[in-house]
């Protein structure tokens, strides 16, 4: 049995502290397991990412006209163009996420512990410190994926240009823009990615912490010890919580990065200001919020599956003590 030191404050009878974990078989497994949740979502993040993009004049005005434009011109495989070039560069790019989190949550706890907070307030400054610095230390790899991946994701849409896959991408931004060209909206990127990564993870871990009291269990766990069922249960509360409030959140400036992104190599000039203006004027004030139904789906269903494969992951690779 674990003793009481390899978890993390008293709901952490439920969480398994990073320096419990077989950190190779971590990273291994969790390759494989990640790919296997991001094949399961990705078409998501292609329509979302069209819908975002979608100039004013484009039929397809929701989820459903573009999924059956994709099906119709490129049938399945097009719901995953620009899948190898993130499952390349998101192993490497989550090996960073993963050990920032769990490194940064432990050492948030220890400081935040002398202020004698309620316990899902400090799950929510522990985890969003742990969720912002994570996001902020793999911007370098996740920005030029995001580049590249969204490239391909329009090509050929709404009047974007065509490639020939990934290196292509990189080829053409490389001789028009330069190095800069793959980091195209990285301080949007920031402001959104990390925001949103605080955001999750402190409302997953403060909702764990909420959720625990509305089913009657003391901080302690004196009673017993919750079943794994239970526990799974109440992380996929908390993953549906978190991806929905980070994408109601969040949302505004995911569209405006994405259309920075994917913007031609002749739009030099183009700003966030002037991407705002233009959503403003297609669209109205909601045009900063397309997209939002299948990034809210995305962002729960993602989170949800996710933090499940996660915990799992971390209760597949927990030593024995």
């Amino acid at each position: 049995m674990e003793t009481s030191s390899a978890r993390v404050h008293a709901i952490g009878q439920t969480e398994i502290n990073w320096d419990k974990l077989d950190k190779t078989k971590f990273y291994v497994v969790g390759a494989g397991l990640f790919t296997g949740v991001t094949v399961a979502l990705y078409p998501v993040s292609v329509v979302k990412t069209r819908l975002q993009v979608a100039s004013k004049d484009t039929a397809e005005r929701n989820a459903f006209s573009v999924i059956r434009g994709i099906l119709k011109t490129d049938g399945v495989p097009g719901l995953y163009r620009g899948f190898g070039t993130v499952i390349t560069g998101a192993i490497p790019a989550r090996i960073i996420f993963l050990t920032t989190l769990e490194t940064t949550k432990i050492a948030a706890f220890k400081m935040v512990e002398p202020f004698k907070l309620a316990e899902p307030t400090q799950a929510a400054i522990a985890n969003g410190l742990a969720g912002m610095t994570a996001s902020l230390s793999s911007q370098a790899v996740f920005v030029p994926i995001d580049v590249v991946s969204q490239k391909l994701m329009v090509q050929g849409y709404s009047g974007h240009a065509k490639y020939n896959g990934g290196l292509d991408v990189v080829r053409k931004v490389l001789k028009s823009d330069g190095i800069i060209g793959l980091y195209r909206g990285f301080g949007l990127s920031v402001v959104t990615y990390a925001p949103s990564s605080a955001v999750w993870w402190a409302s997953y871990g403060s909702s764990q912490r909420v959720i625990w009291r509305l089913l009657g269990h003391s901080n302690e766990f004196q009673e017993a010890i919750p079943s794994e069922l239970t526990i799974v249960a109440v992380q996929a509360a908390g993953g549906i919580i978190a991806g929905a409030t980070a994408s109601c959140i969040t949302t505004p400036l995911d569209t405006i990065k994405t259309r920075l992104q994917v913007m031609g190599h002749d739009q030099k000039r183009t700003s966030a200001m002037k991407v705002v203006k233009q959503l403003i004027k297609e669209d109205g004030w909601k045009g900063l919020y397309r997209g939002l139904g299948p990034r809210f789906f995305s962002m729960s269903a993602w989170g949800t599956s996710m933090i499940l494969t996660y915990e799992y992951l971390k209760r597949l690779c927990a030593k024995d003590m």
